[in-house]
C-alpha cells in the first residue's frame, strides 16, 4: 500500500510497480484518483496479496456498517489498471459467508495472468469495462459477481467445496436496469472442479449463475464445462423471479458438462447457433476491447477465434 500511495494522481502515463515474491497481509484500497496504474507480480503461488475480512464475522450491514464489497482483499478504482502474474486471496473459508479477494471498478481494467481465490462472493466485477485474461478464479457461491461489462477470456474458473448441502453458483451477475450494457462473457474458459471437491463431486449441485437482479446477463462461449456441472446449468435466484427478464446463454461449450439437452427451459435462456448472435458477447464488441486494449500490451482474441491480435 505505501507503494501504491506514493504513485502519482491522474496520471496520463502508465506507472509500474513491482512487487516483489512474498504474501503481503495488507487490504489494498485504490482510489479513482490513481489512473494509468500497473501492478506486476513474479507469479501466480509467488506474489500473493491476501486477506480475510468477512461478513459473519465482522456482520456486514450491522453495527460498524461493513458491507460485502468492503471485505475485499484488494480494491481498485482508477481507469486503466493492469495487473500481472500476481495473487488476491480472501482466505476467510467457506463458513464465513461473503468474503471479496478482488474488486474492481476500474474502466478499462486488465487482469492477466492472476488468480483471485476465495470462497463466496471471490471475485466482485463491479462496475465499467473490464477485461480477464488467463487467469484462475475459484469459489462456492456467486463467486463471480457484480455489475460490470467483463469479457473473461482463457481463464479457468475452479469450483471449490463449500458446506454440506451448500449449491455453488459461478456467477451472480447485476443487471438493475433494462437496457444497459453491462454482464459478463466467458470465451475459451475451463470450468472444472477444484481439487477440494472433486471426492464430493457427485453429491455437489454446481450452476453457471443465478439472477442476482432483474436483467442480469451472462454468456457461456467455445468454453470447456466439465461435469462438475449440474444438467439443468443454472439456478434460480427466488423462484421464478427474474426468469423472464435475465439473458442467459450458451454457444459452442464443450465436455461432459456442455450437453443442453437437460437444461433450463426459461424463456431468458439461450441455446445459441448463429455464430452473429454469439459474435455480440466479443471482445470487439461486447467491451469495445479493439479500441482500448492494444495499448495495454496484453494478448486478446478480438471475435470467435478469428482474429489473435497481440
Amino acid at each position: 500500500m505505501d507503494a501504491i500511495s506514493a504513485s502519482p494522481y491522474k496520471s496520463m502515463k502508465r506507472y509500474v510497480i513491482l512487487i516483489k515474491r512474498g504474501v503481503y497481509m495488507e487490504n489494498i484500497v485504490i482510489d479513482e484518483s490513481k489512473w494509468n496504474l500497473m501492478i506486476i507480480g513474479e507469479g501466480i503461488d509467488t506474489t500473493i496479496i491476501s486477506g480475510n475480512l468477512n461478513c459473519a464475522t465482522f456482520k456486514c450491514g450491522q453495527n460498524n456498517n461493513l458491507s460485502t464489497y468492503d471485505t475485499a482483499t484488494f480494491a481498485v478504482s482508477g481507469k486503466r489498471f493492469i495487473a500481472k502474474e500476481i495473487s488476491f486471496r480472501n482466505t476467510a473459508g467457506p463458513t464465513n459467508g461473503q468474503a471479496v479477494a478482488l474488486k474492481s471498478d476500474s474502466d478499462f481494467s486488465v487482469f492477466y495472468r492472476c488468480e483471485i481465490s476465495g470462497y463466496q462472493d471471490s471475485l466482485c466485477a463491479n462496475t465499467n469495462l473490464q477485461f480477464y485474461k488467463e487467469c484462475i478464479m475459484s469459489g462456492t457461491v456467486d463467486f463471480i459477481f457484480g455489475y460490470a461489462t467483463a469479457v473473461f477470456q482463457n481463464c479457468t474458473i475452479l469450483v471449490k467445496k463449500g458446506l454440506p448441502v451448500q449449491k455453488n453458483t459461478i456467477t451472480a451477475q447485476g443487471g438493475k436496469y433494462q437496457g444497459r450494457p453491462t454482464g459478463f462473457s466467458f470465451q475459451f474458459c475451463n470450468i472444472s472442479a477444484d481439487s477440494d471437491l472433486l471426492p464430493a463431486i457427485k453429491s455437489t449441485s454446481t450452476f453457471l449463475g443465478r439472477p442476482w437482479h432483474p436483467y442480469s446477463k451472462v454468456i457461456f462461449m467455445q468454453t470447456y464445462i466439465s461435469d462438475v456441472l449440474n444438467q439443468g446449468g443454472w439456478l434460480e435466484w427466488n423462484g421464478s423471479q427474474y426468469l423472464d427478464t435475465l439473458y442467459y446463454a450458451e454457444y459452442n461449450n464443450f465436455g461432459p458438462g456442455a450437453d443442453l439437452r437437460n437444461r433450463v427451459k426459461w424463456s431468458g435462456y439461450h441455446m445459441l447457433n448463429d455464430s452473429s448472435q454469439a459474435r455480440i458477447f466479443t471482445v470487439a464488441q461486447f467491451i469495445s476491447g479493439d479500441q482500448w486494449l492494444p495499448s495495454t500490451g496484453v494478448p486478446f482474441i478480438s471475435g470467435l477465434g478469428d482474429q489473435n491480435i497481440i
